[in-house]
């Protein structure tokens, strides 16, 4: 028995990407964010004025909510979305304000962005942003290309700063890290600098393809389990997008599951469809050893051959992988792709 997200519009205007409903959206985040923090907690003192990479204006950035234009330089960014903190930080320019959609602590980033901050931003709430903590900050720059895609989150932002949404045609928390780079390199006048990110990024993806033609062709699963049981990836999803760069294919079972949902819940009495060449599987909420330990997993013949990969709850590794910024992508390709190979060898 499968269950499937109905459509709804969809995070990109492309027609091979997939649709997440409104209704689906707390679902949606634990899956895709793999556990986020709801709360913020403060940087100790005042918030410091972040470090600006000088860029070009008037700056103008298509979303959902339409065209908005970034008249003069920002000093002060507030970075909202996930993965828009550590985007900006790429970018050279430092926020003074940030979500730790992951609950990192400190300064709120994965290890692909450690030590980009001279200075800890003021930690902000994620699913519901703390707005008079936004406002007292004074920003003259609001990022918020992935989030919900909400109209009322986006009005009370722009009633705060002009804000950058999430893509036009976009919906809920599935800006891929090409999208989520050149928005918010556009927003802050850094056009030039994001491209040349977004083509470096995309030549060590197909330089790490060709050191691994073992990828080619082969099936593979990206999928979950969390306590209300297992889930599959389907393409347009930042994790297939991943595993697809690298020369695989997605099950086909799966993608036949997805309809216009970027995700499916796969039955107990289905899981053995998860078989593939290659399955990496993330644990949500509970450990690696309830996925391994599992019978009915351990059936599954990719299990049994160890070609599996089933990363350790809240690890680097699936961190990286599944928040899909143009820093983690990186991180993840030298640090994730090797157990990739690992297991197919076995």
């Amino acid at each position: 028995m499968i269950t499937r997200s109905s459509s709804s519009p969809r995070f990109l205007a492309t027609p091979a990407r997939r649709r997440i409903t409104t209704g689906a959206a707390a679902a949606a985040v634990m899956l895709v964010a793999a556990g986020c923090s709801s709360g913020g907690s403060d940087s100790a003192g005042d918030a410091p004025a972040g470090a600006v990479a000088k860029g070009s204006f008037p700056a103008k950035v298509s979303t959902k909510f339409g065209d908005v234009t970034v008249k003069k330089q920002p000093q002060r960014v507030v970075a909202l979305g996930w993965g828009d903190a550590e985007t900006a930080l790429a970018l050279g320019v430092q926020p003074v304000g940030a979500s730790d959609w992951l609950d990192f602590g400190g300064d709120g980033v994965g290890p692909w962005a450690k030590g980009l901050y001279d200075k800890s931003p003021k930690k902000i709430g994620t699913l519901e942003p703390e707005y008079e903590k936004i406002a007292a900050l004074q920003p003259d720059l609001i990022l918020d290309t992935k989030s919900s895609g909400d109209q009322k989150r986006y009005d009370t932002l722009s009633k705060i700063a002009p804000t950058v949404g999430v893509p036009k045609g976009g919906d809920q928390y599935l800006t891929d890290w090409q999208d989520q780079t050149a928005m918010v390199a556009d927003a802050l006048g850094l056009r030039g600098k994001g491209q040349e990110l977004i083509e470096k990024t995309r030549a060590k993806f197909a330089d790490v393809a060709e050191k691994h033609p073992e990828f080619k062709g082969k099936s593979v699963t990206s999928g979950s389990r969390t306590s209300t049981g297992y889930g599959a990836y389907v393409r347009g999803s930042g994790r297939v997008d991943f595993l697809e760069r690298l020369g695989f294919k997605n099950n086909p079972w799966v993608e036949k599951q997805g309809g216009k949902s970027f995700f499916v819940n796969v039955s107990r009495e289905n899981v053995g469809e998860m078989n593939a060449d290659l399955m990496v599987v993330e644990p949500i909420g509970m450990s690696a050893a309830d996925i391994t330990g599992d019978p009915l997993f351990k059936k599954i013949p990719a299990a049994q051959a160890g070609h599996d990969v089933v990363f350790a709850p809240k690890s680097p590794s699936a961190n990286a992988f599944a928040t899909d910024s143009v820093l983690s992508v990186n991180y993840a390709l030298d640090k994730v792709v090797p157990q990739f190979a690992e297991a197919l060898k076995k």
